[in-house]
């Protein structure tokens, strides 16, 4: 049997440890499945809300499951079991079933008003981060399955006009901990530490903002909070600042404005430059394994990324304003054929995409 063959059955694990029943057709590359697994795309400036299945090998197609309008979108994940989808509004959180029925209201923060612009889950995805941002007045919540744990009023950020190169919001969460990157006034950003001093507080403590280099982007991988900076990806210290002692090597002591980790057991680690902002008509999607002797191999040059989600069928999905483009994940690691292609639906103004997984 082909090297192929191997590549593909490879997936078969991380499927079960996902409990996802998805089964893979090693000698074709293509997945047999009762239930494909199933791409849901917020786009339209985050008006409307797809559903969409992706199938077969080189030559893929598309199948337009379900299309709902929505307000105010600002970003879709998946949360633990993989089943239905989270949608963050700018004014609330919802549950949807991977049809896009069955909306499920998170509870409202007690805050008021709610200006969502972030939104962040940990490794285990049963736990999701949201802040809101209403001209200068920062809140963050907490969900725990779908339950609201705790909220907090961050202080009054006193930030720079925004700039072409501002460092941005970024949040990030682990375990019961918040974690708010921001700018900071003179320079860099500052990082603020949300989280309750007593289980049960409704009202988490936050921590006094402490300055850090510029951080372009946060993210959860091997169970730590990373974040990318100018000078490479880096760890974050007990205090939130990047530690420069902990640079991944495989991503080069380079800058990265986005990070996006693999779901559940997914060893997976992808990193982008914003090709807006370094002046180049394209940058490098690159995508590391976790093995330290590896280098972060690219999958290719990308233009105005959106958004990505490394799937548990293996590929990686890989979102820009006006496509959606799919990569083999373990044979182009294996081999450098990451079996590229662009999924024939129209986009427009893409902002977010995430997988799912229908009920039989």
């Amino acid at each position: 049997m082909p090297t192929h063959r191997s590549a593909r059955s490879a997936r078969v694990p991380l499927a079960a440890l996902l409990a996802l029943p998805l089964l893979l057709a090693a000698c074709t590359g293509t997945e047999e499945t009762g239930v494909p697994l199933r791409l849901i795309l917020l786009t339209d400036g985050g008006s409307v809300l797809r559903a969409v299945t992706p199938s077969g090998g080189a030559a893929v197609t598309v199948t337009e499951d379900a299309r709902e309008s929505v307000t105010g979108g600002v970003n879709v994940s998946t949360p633990t079991g993989g089943q239905r989808v989270t949608l963050t509004r700018a004014a609330g959180t919802e549950s949807r079933a991977a049809d896009l029925s069955d909306p499920r209201a998170y509870p409202d923060p007690a805050y008021t008003p709610r200006c969502t612009v972030r939104a962040a889950q940990n490794a285990a995805r049963d736990r999701l981060l949201i802040l809101s941002d209403c001209g200068g007045v920062q809140n963050l919540a907490m969900y725990l399955n779908a339950a609201l744990q705790w909220t907090a009023a961050l202080p009054a950020a006193l930030q720079p006009a925004p700039g072409s190169d501002t460092p941005p919001t970024r949040v990030a969460v682990q375990g019961d901990l918040g974690v708010v990157a921001r700018a900071r006034l003179g320079g860099g950003s500052e990082v603020l530490r949300a989280a309750p001093a007593r289980t049960g507080d409704a009202v988490a403590e936050v921590s006094l903002p402490v300055a850090a280099p510029a951080i372009r982007d946060l993210a959860t991988y091997g169970g730590q909070l990373i974040a990318a900076t100018d000078s490479g990806i880096q760890r974050l210290t007990s205090s939130g600042v990047p530690d420069s002692t902990t640079t991944f090597s495989a991503f080069g002591n380079v800058r990265y404005d986005r990070l996006w980790s693999g779901a559940g057991g997914q060893n997976l680690l992808a990193a982008w430059r914003d090709n807006a902002l370094s002046g180049a008509s394209s940058e490098p999607l690159r995508l590391w394994n976790g093995q330290s002797a590896a280098a972060a191999a690219t999958i290719e040059n990308v233009a105005g990324l959106r958004d990505l989600t490394i799937a548990p069928d293996g590929y990686l999905y890989a979102l820009s304003a006006g496509s959606l483009r799919r990569h083999d994940t373990l044979l182009g690691l294996q081999s450098g054929n990451w079996r590229s292609a662009t999924l024939p639906t129209a986009i427009n103004d893409a902002r977010s995409v995430t997988w799912v997984v229908p009920t039989p």
